[in-house]
């Protein structure tokens, strides 16, 4: 009888969190459904018939890397550059998931397997935002992943959805809603929370002017070298400040 309570509880428990991740997801849609239907758009204008379109947002669901690759085949990229470039762009998942690790180590594989597949900046954003809230919560942390699950899954149906929008409607969608400049203001307000410190300020900053610089450099190369300076800035801006905590004492400070 206990124990069907408490199983009763956990499953609420499960419900409320799942319930709060689609809630805390519920404002970026404003700026995920226009990218999402730039990138059906983007992919039918390339060439890609429709159901390749769809079942790139379906599986490989990594809006920026879709995106880049479809503008990529638009200009006849060579098969190899695709893959490179989209795995390069992709590479900042790798951080992502050394941030979160310490909180779903817990986990199953399966659940593993299943947050990593949804995890995309956006989920992220909201995800590791809300662990580091919880962290001194320890008990509740355990049930976190269905709060995790519910903003992953909120974003991957609407970016089906909008992606369907945006193949259906094509070039009929004014040139003059802008779209793209609310996709800009999305991960501007992902990117400000995340500055917490001065290695993830010198990233920002350095990779941002970096991928302004070079904006002109074919094949959207200039976005890798953006990721590449801004990931090196970060980590060498860390292992300094690392260096200097470790550094013992001048002697006149002993």
């Amino acid at each position: 009888m206990a124990s069907s309570k408490i199983l009763s509880a956990g499953r609420v428990r499960a419900r409320t969190r799942f319930w709060a991740g689609v809630r805390a997801q519920l404002p970026i849609l404003l700026g995920v459904t226009p990218f999402g239907m730039i990138y059906g758009i983007t992919a039918v204008e390339a060439g890609m018939p429709p159901l390749t379109a769809i079942a790139m947002s379906m599986i490989v669901f990594a809006g920026s890397s879709q995106f880049i690759a479809a503008e990529l085949v638009a200009r006849a990229t060579p098969g190899p550059v695709i893959v490179l470039t989209t795995l390069i762009v992709n590479l900042r998942h790798m951080l992502y998931s050394a941030s979160i690790m310490p909180y779903v180590r817990h986990l199953s594989r399966p659940w593993k397997f299943l947050l990593a597949f949804l995890m995309t900046d956006e989920v992220y954003a909201i995800a590791i935002t809300n662990y580091r809230r919880r962290d001194t919560e320890v008990d509740s942390r355990h049930l976190e992943q269905w709060y995790f699950l519910g903003a992953g899954v909120t974003l991957w149906i609407t970016w089906q959805i909008s992606t369907l929008i945006g193949i259906l409607l094509g070039a009929s969608i004014p040139a003059g809603w802008s779209l793209d400049f609310a996709l800009a203001l999305t991960f501007i307000t992902l990117l400000i929370p995340t500055l917490e410190d001065r290695p993830t300020v010198l990233a920002a900053l350095l990779a941002g002017i970096t991928a302004v610089l070079a904006h002109g450099l074919r094949y959207n190369l200039g976005l890798i070298l953006a990721v590449l300076v801004g990931i090196g800035a970060g980590l060498l801006a860390e292992r300094m400040g690392s260096q200097r905590k470790a550094a013992p004492p001048p002697e006149g400070d002993r």
